[in-house]
């Protein structure tokens, strides 16, 4: 991780008061890393319009304004090219967006915004993999106990 460098920015009087009650609410943020995510995520949704951010159990995610998380489009993405390699390009979101329900322009900026920051969303694909691997094992368990 780069080392942070010090800068110092004025903000407007109510701008200040809201991101205090922020910090406030977030306790686990100080004034300066509360200011950091806030801008970074400001800066992200400005170059993908189509992007938002939300915390939830598995932490704080990109997904799509109004949809899915951005790894959940990802993994199907990945989930129909290993299912069909034959497939390809416009092929792979036209059925990402027939089994989904998800517009095509929404498609696009899902897999925009991971190209950008893959490794973001990778981790979430991949943290998700993991909890569904332990998830079925702990399943099979149960089964194999009472003879299923």
């Amino acid at each position: 991780m780069a080392t942070a460098t010090p800068s110092s920015v004025r903000f407007e009087p109510r701008v200040l008061e809201r991101l205090t009650a922020f910090v406030a609410v977030h306790r686990e943020m100080s004034l300066s890393s509360a200011s950091n995510r806030l801008v970074d995520e400001a800066l992200r949704m400005h170059e993908h319009p189509l992007i938002t951010f939300k915390d939830g159990p598995a932490g704080r995610r990109a997904r799509l304004v109004g949809g899915p998380d951005v790894w959940e489009v990802i993994g199907a993405v990945r989930s129909i090219r290993e299912s069909d390699p034959a497939l390809a390009g416009d092929e792979v979101l036209e059925v990402v967006a027939e089994t989904s329900g998800m517009p095509m322009p929404f498609l696009r900026a899902a897999l925009a915004y991971w190209g950008d920051y893959p490794e973001e969303v990778d981790a979430f694909i991949d943290r998700a993999r993991a909890e569904a691997a332990q998830a079925r094992a702990g399943w099979e368990r149960q089964q194999e106990l009472l003879g299923r």
